[in-house]
């Protein structure tokens, strides 16, 4: 069998032994992405932890069968533990199985979670994951936010403003079309 032909890399982009596509700076995969967190919630911080995760959790998370929707961060005992993340099973998995909706443990310093624990507690601020990726070494990450709701009328006002920075944009570009 031959060799088919080389697969399409970014520009810039390195391939690393045994290794998913990576660009010389080293960024990382993107899994899953909350886009709901930041269209109903202000991010006031955000800090970067693994997981600890099952075997079959990380293949699963690989083949992109992961959801962050409806998923939160809660401090307990002083760990951080993320519920609600839906990771369906692995498709290739044989007798070992994961539960799906079980809560997992973030792995963040000492420093991390009392900062944490500092904003968790004041009201009206909630812990939010905003995107899952994989580091370049591999590694299965969480982009967790410290969050407080957004008012209705927040939500349109931001809205609103996308909206016309999108119409300045078209404008622009008819300008220097113009030319």
């Amino acid at each position: 069998m031959e060799p088919g032909p080389p697969l399409a890399m970014e520009p810039g982009a390195v391939q690393a032994p045994g290794r998913a596509t990576m660009t010389e700076t080293g960024a990382e995969r993107l899994l899953a992405d909350n886009r709901k967190a930041r269209h109903d919630y202000h991010v006031l911080e955000t800090w970067e932890a693994g997981l600890a995760l099952l075997g079959t959790e990380v293949k699963a998370i690989r083949e992109g069968r992961v959801n962050l929707r409806d998923s939160y961060g809660r401090v307990e005992d002083g760990e951080v533990w993320l519920y609600g993340v839906h990771i369906s099973p692995y498709s290739h998995r044989g007798y070992a199985e994961h539960e799906p909706l079980r809560r997992r443990k973030l792995l963040l310093h000492k420093a991390q979670i009392r900062k944490m624990i500092g904003g968790t507690v004041e009201k009206g601020l909630t812990l939010v994951p905003l995107q899952m990726h994989l580091s370049a070494r591999g590694c299965v990450k969480v982009r967790l936010a410290l969050v407080r709701g957004k008012q209705a009328h927040d939500k349109r006002e931001t809205i609103r403003r996308r909206e016309a920075e999108r119409e300045t944009r078209a404008a622009m570009k008819e300008q220097s079309g113009k030319r």
